[in-house]
């Protein structure tokens, strides 16, 4: 996955780990940092991080951009995922979700975003995304069966970091809404489930072959 911040992701991002300055005129949607917790928070990352000279904010901004120009991507992305870790927000949750729309309010201009990851929060690429799944979704919206969604939920996960499951998880939304069709028509299951077989069952009904006229849908 490839990352290349903006200067305004970058400030973004410094916003939420540092807490903004000390004498902002606004509250900052972020942590507020002093620089000792700061230098704790960038050591978990292998970054040298020192207050010389400078405030806290444009310290932590530099920090970032050093992350950025030497193109480590596996560090910015541990990086950005930290910014918006839960656990940080526990006390405070509607501040987490307030940090992660800011965030993604800015990484959407550079193709990313973060989202929920069981306990955690994962950054995916969000042209990989649409790539795999964009049509897929609208289809399943459009129907909006729970079981789709999880499926289809699951692809989304999935489809930057490992295309297996996402394939997997692209058939179970076929297989998903096939099924959820057939219920809804009040149409027997095939003997055979699998996505063909399933496919075969409300082909005829949904007039999806050219050689045959369309069932009524009794929908």
């Amino acid at each position: 996955m490839r990352i290349d911040l903006s200067d305004q992701s970058i400030d973004a991002l410094a916003e939420i780990i540092s807490g903004g300055s000390a004498n902002g005129v606004e509250p900052s949607i972020g942590i507020y940092r002093q620089a000792w917790r700061l230098e704790a928070w960038f050591k978990n990352y292998g970054i040298s991080f020192g207050v010389e000279g400078e405030s806290r904010l444009p310290t932590t901004k530099t920090a970032i951009r050093e992350a950025n120009f030497i193109d480590n991507e596996d560090l910015l992305r541990r990086i950005i995922e930290g910014a918006a870790d839960p656990r940080d927000f526990i006390k405070e949750p509607d501040r987490h979700a307030a940090v992660v729309e800011h965030l993604n309010k800015h990484l959407f201009f550079d193709g990313l975003k973060l989202e929920p990851a069981g306990r955690t929060m994962r950054l995916i690429a969000i042209a990989e995304t649409a790539a795999v799944t964009g049509e897929l979704s609208a289809m399943a919206a459009g129907i909006d069966f729970d079981t789709v969604r999880r499926d289809l939920d699951r692809a989304l996960r999935a489809a930057s970091t490992d295309p297996e499951i996402v394939v997997t998880a692209a058939c179970a939304v076929v297989e998903s809404v096939c099924r959820s069709i057939l219920v809804e028509l009040d149409i027997e299951f095939p003997t055979k489930q699998d996505i063909s077989g399933l496919y075969r069952a409300v082909r005829d009904p949904l007039g999806l072959d050219p050689t045959k006229k369309a069932w009524p849908p009794r929908l």
